[in-house]
């Protein structure tokens, strides 16, 4: 039920600018909704914050179902993180149930963001529609009157915009600065401690980055084609330039069905994909079944969505980052 209010009906949204100084350092609490923004406001909050995190370590936010604990945690919090562009569809319903007055803000603000890929198919399978001379405007009418979209399902949508934009560093490191710019309005004493952490941290990334595409660059153009569970790496498709494909859209919320499997079976044949992944949010057995027609191997876990647990290989941002470029060098040279 709570995944299926979507983000943009948050009522109690809130500007980096409208809220007043009211916390102080040892009263901080911050809850993140998923791992990857919490460890973001760690770096910048460091000893100031008190931290909880809804969607935990290796967790997926697409199919997260809230707890007790998280409207506890709302309840008691001074600022709430939110990724925005729509990722959170339980968030709303959530906030609503807590009765928080905590600030919710959307760290993604800022970023260029990508048209969801799910969204653009679509589009393009709309006009196919019209110059083939098609009209579904029943189908519209009875969505309207019934609720079901019938043209489109086991489809899900998270909204025009792919939320995944944390994997572009560039877009990591403005949301460090959004991050640090809320704590500095909720708690004007730390300001200073808030924004030397973040130019600390967004130095760090950048230093990342420039790792990551030299190792990223060793890789052959004719061998920068893989396969992933879901299309969360558009962002990192943008900005590195290896090609991500996927047997399910931007939410793992929909299962793809037989005839995207086989869809993909013969694009990863035309396209000489190297390798195939995993993820840690999803369920294997997609993969492993494109796996076996396809004659690839599995290449490993790539970290999408959620940071691993303590003892994994990507615990932080930056371990993550650089974990999935290693796993992807590795599954294609071999090295």
């Amino acid at each position: 039920m709570f995944r299926t209010l979507r983000f943009a009906t948050y009522a109690s949204l809130i500007t980096l600018g409208g809220f007043a100084s009211t916390a102080s350092a040892a009263e901080l609490k911050v809850v993140a909704s998923f791992s990857i923004i919490a460890d973001f406001a760690r770096n910048v909050g460091g000893d100031r914050v008190d931290i909880s995190t809804l969607v935990p370590a290796d967790g997926d936010a697409h199919v997260y179902e809230p707890r007790p604990a998280d409207v506890a945690a709302l309840e008691q919090a001074s600022v709430v993180l939110v990724n925005g562009l729509q990722f959170e569809g339980f968030m709303s319903r959530l906030i609503e149930t807590s009765g928080a007055k905590a600030p919710v803000v959307e760290v993604s603000k800022g970023i260029e963001p990508l048209k969801s890929a799910e969204e653009e198919h679509h589009h393009h399978e709309g006009e196919e529609k019209v110059e083939a001379g098609h009209d579904h405007d029943h189908d519209a009418e009875e969505k309207a009157e019934t609720g079901h979209d019938h043209g489109h399902e086991g489809h899900d949508h998270h909204g025009e915009f792919d939320p995944h934009a944390w994997q572009s560093i560039h877009n990591a490191q403005i949301y460090v600065k959004n991050i640090a710019d809320a704590f500095c309005v909720a708690d004007a004493a730390g300001c200073a401690t808030y924004t030397a952490n973040s130019e600390a941290y967004v130095a760090k990334l950048g230093e990342l980055e420039t790792e990551m595409k030299a190792v990223i660059a060793t890789i052959p153009e004719g061998k920068r084609t893989i396969i992933t569970s879901h299309d969360a790496f558009g962002y990192f498709e943008r900005d590195y330039g290896l090609k991500f494909i996927a047997p399910e859209g931007v939410s793992t919320e929909a299962e793809a069905s037989a005839a995207d499997v086989a869809k993909l079976v013969d694009q990863v044949k035309e396209d000489k994909a190297s390798a195939i992944f995993v993820e840690n949010i999803t369920n294997p057995r997609l993969v492993e079944q494109i796996a076996s027609e396809t004659g690839l191997t599995v290449g490993g876990t790539l970290y999408s969505d959620a940071l691993s647990g303590p003892d994994g290989p990507a615990s932080t941002y930056l371990d993550m980052f650089r974990s999935n470029v290693e796993t992807i060098k590795s599954a294609i040279l071999g090295s």
